[in-house]
């Protein structure tokens, strides 16, 4: 064998030593990218999920708004991303526990029952605003001693939140909003952020409010971080003693 031809097949085996390590380095970073994101997102491969919608403001029948629609259809590109399999079921038939699957439940506690009992087991710090009479505090949330009021089109407030029942349970999500296109904002946020946010709360429950910044012109996409609120979300409101309960009747 001669000089030119032993090299000729030293560089064949050197291309492909390289190619295949290249390989493997990709393929073992990608599974380990995925693991980390089933891990998150409590869906291992071939799991099950449920997703828990609401029903569209105003409608008799089980109508899901278009924007929760827009949400879903995120949550299933994540979910088929995992690996795993979902099943969408609406809010007044989700009668079960949790933490046995992963829950995905969106929508405000108005339209959504399932939502209003997640806020008052797990987050009795968050208290909304449900009165259907229109007002300055109509939609609002309150979240311990700050209240974040709602201005159609302008600003938007939505709660994200994943909550774990116990160690090794399968998580819950929640997106809460003030308006549906602030629930697919919420879906959004989750969807691009969770590296971030597995980086920083591991398998931990957090509970984050988001502000959607005019959507009547930029939709979902224009989204800030406002303030972990976990501690004050999941700590009881105080009751007013009898001394503030009086003070406030005199003042009605």
């Amino acid at each position: 064998m001669n000089d030119d031809v032993r090299n000729l097949v030293l560089g064949v085996i050197g291309t492909g030593l390289s190619a295949s390590i290249g390989w493997f380095a990709r393929t073992y970073l990608w599974r380990r990218t995925l693991r980390r994101k089933q891990r998150f997102f409590g869906l291992p491969t071939n799991s099950e999920c449920l997703l828990v919608v609401n029903r569209s403001a105003g409608a008799s029948d089980w109508t899901v708004a278009r924007r929760d629609v827009f949400a879903l259809l995120e949550l299933s590109a994540l979910i088929k991303d995992c690996e795993a399999h979902a099943q969408i079921v609406a809010h007044d038939t989700a009668q079960q526990g949790f933490g046995d699957r992963t829950e995905f439940c969106i929508g405000g506690p108005v339209s959504n029952q399932r939502m209003a009992a997640h806020l008052y087991s797990m987050l009795p710090g968050i208290s909304v605003n449900t009165d259907p009479e229109p007002g300055p505090d109509r939609g609002s949330f309150k979240i311990g001693t700050e209240r974040y009021r709602w201005e159609p089109g302008r600003v938007e407030y939505v709660i994200v939140a994943r909550l774990t029942a116990e160690e090794k349970k399968r998580p819950v999500f929640l997106a809460s909003g003030q308006h549906s296109i602030a629930n697919q904002a919420a879906v959004r946020y989750l969807a691009r952020h969770h590296p971030k946010l597995a980086r920083k709360y591991a398998d931990s429950t957090f509970v984050l409010l988001l502000k959607v910044v005019n959507s009547a012109a930029y939709g979902p996409d224009m989204v800030e971080l406002v303030a972990d609120v976990t501690e004050a979300a999941t700590t009881p409101a105080p009751v007013p003693g009898p001394r503030a309960s009086r003070r406030a009747a005199n003042n009605s």
